[in-house]
């Protein structure tokens, strides 16, 4: 996965939730990438959405322990940013829905990794449009050519 780029990486939350639960498909795929941002060599950002969507299944299955493990994760790993659902960021989100159709959650985190200036955005979600200035890569994409 060499052309993700050496500024900010943007991860949707479907990586997160692969890493923390040691997905089999995707573990071997991922778990560089988290070695590099744990070893400063590489920021992830991802939005506050990441939060609320990792957060649903644990309160939702009463695994507390798992909940606490995304909030740490998110909230207090070297090299991860967790970007702020701050006006600014609602506005820009709102011009990329308006601009693409993407879905709210989706521009959220778009959004946010533009903020950061990711020059690069790596989701699992097919039915992303292609965002003027951020490469989307497809993990499923790596599964295949790795």
């Amino acid at each position: 996965m060499a052309d993700v780029g050496r500024g900010p990486l943007g991860l949707d939350t479907a990586i997160f939730i692969y890493f923390i639960e040691e997905h089999p498909e995707f573990l071997r795929l991922i778990a560089p990438l988290f070695a590099a941002v744990a070893g400063a060599r590489l920021e992830a950002v991802t939005s506050a959405v990441t939060l609320l969507e990792t957060l649903v299944v644990p309160y939702r299955a009463g695994d507390a322990q798992l909940a606490e493990r995304y909030e740490t994760v998110l909230t207090r790993s070297r090299g991860v940013r967790l970007v702020d659902l701050d006006r600014p960021l609602l506005r820009s989100a709102a011009q990329l829905r308006a601009a693409t159709s993407v879905k709210t959650p989706d521009a959220l985190q778009l959004a946010a990794a533009l903020r950061a200036r990711c020059t690069a955005y790596l989701t699992n979600d097919r039915e992303l449009p292609p965002i003027p200035g951020l490469r989307v890569l497809q993990l499923r994409d790596y599964v295949r050519s790795g």
